[in-house]
């Protein structure tokens, strides 16, 4: 296929990418600049503002805490999935898949209800006789963390378990023969290779996390507040979309330079689980 026909192919999918995304972006930017003059004190009010400053590393910190959850909670789940067979590979697939087909504000509303002072959470800890009365467990950042972690764990599962799927047999087979124990088998051969697969789900977990509004929104409180909220009320209560713009820029920036890190770190194919 010429170079000509590759592009008029692929002409509606650019076109619609720089319609929805590159056009809006590129349209808040130049508001961040240059509303109501050409100015960086939009800017300035996000770095030196301690309120702001507070509210964009707590959306970092719960982006990382949400990261890593998901890695300990997906990487059994993806390595179960990728020895299952028949029926159980199916089963758990489905588990896993499922969830995506449901709305974030439901499975949301879900954890609202089980984190409720009178929940099935409060309620199954006052029966073991772990507490003697209902915590406060709704409207703080660990609900937050929860719900985000449940939420984004399939996009951790699966590309782990592309990666798991991709090793070989006579690798472990191989391993097992030179007399490796599974720990050693798994220390030396598995987690090597499946750390593409780690790296991507951790990439497309964080950045995700990063922009989230309806969990933090609806299981947070004002304390909790991170940066997709405080755009939206930037942006529906205050009526200040000069600064609110420059939030949105602070967080392009900070996503782009992860982004260049990532793909300096590890090639694009063995990011998305390909092994060489």
């Amino acid at each position: 296929m010429s170079g000509l026909a590759t592009l008029l192919l692929l002409s509606p999918f650019f076109l619609i990418i720089a319609f929805v995304f590159i056009y809006p972006i590129g349209q808040l930017l130049y508001i961040s600049f240059m509303e109501p003059t050409p100015t960086l004190d939009n800017y300035a009010r996000v770095v030196t503002n301690p309120v702001y400053a507070r509210v964009l590393m707590r959306t970092i910190w719960t982006a990382v805490l949400v990261t890593g959850l998901a890695v300990l909670l997906g990487f059994p789940v993806a390595y179960f999935m990728s020895r299952a067979r028949g029926t159980t590979a199916a089963l758990v697939g489905a588990c896993v898949i499922l969830p995506l087909w449901s709305s974030v504000l439901v499975r949301t509303a879900a954890w609202s209800f089980l984190f409720q002072r009178e929940g099935l959470v409060n309620s199954g800890l006052i029966a073991v006789g772990i507490t003697s009365e209902p915590l406060k467990l709704l409207y703080t950042q660990g609900a937050v963390v929860v719900a985000m972690t449940h939420v984004l764990l399939p996009f951790m599962i699966l590309p782990i378990f592309g990666s798991l799927r991709a090793i070989p047999n006579d690798y472990l087979r191989a391993a097992a023969v030179l007399g490796a124990s599974r720990f050693a088998t798994f220390r030396e051969v598995i987690l090597p290779l499946s750390l593409p697969g780690i790296a991507s789900g951790s990439l497309l977990v964080f950045l995700t996390a990063l922009g989230f509004f309806i969990t933090p929104a609806l299981l947070g409180s004002p304390q909790e507040l991170m940066i997709a909220t405080l755009v939206s009320q930037q942006i529906r209560e205050v009526l200040d979309w000069p600064f609110a713009s420059a939030l949105v820029g602070v967080l392009t920036l900070f996503v782009t330079l992860l982004a260049i890190i990532f793909s300096k770190t590890l090639r694009f194919d063995r990011l998305m689980g390909a092994q060489a």
